[in-house]
This record gives C-alpha cells, structure tokens and sequence, in this order.
C-alpha cells in the first residue's frame, strides 16, 4: 500500500515550497539517480526565500 501526501494546503509556520518539496512525491521523481534538486540545494545553502508566518498561540 502506498500512502502519498501531496498537501495543497501549506500549514501556518511552514515555508510553501518546503513543505511541497518534503510532502509532493512528483517533484523528485523527475530527477535521475544522484541529481540533486536545485530549488532544495537553494534553500539549503540561502535559506528560505519567503517570510513565514508563525502560527497563532491561543492560550495567550
């Protein structure tokens, strides 16, 4: 059985494109074996290029 995750929907917190890259599959698929992903060696080198909203306490 093969569970994907593919999330449309990017929780508060996260950056868009990380979480896409970590839970969509399809987007490595393409790359052949020992490719590295440029968009993820990008983050991983610059960080991310978005300013991620942290998500609401509630208890404060």
């Amino acid at each position: 059985m093969v569970v994907t995750m593919a999330a449309r929907e990017t929780p508060p917190g996260e950056c868009p494109q990380c979480w896409q890259h970590a839970h969509d599959r399809s987007i490595h698929r393409r790359l052949k074996p020992r490719e590295d992903c440029q968009p993820c060696l990008d983050h991983m080198h610059n960080g991310c290029p978005y300013l991620v909203p942290k998500k609401k306490s509630s208890w404060w």
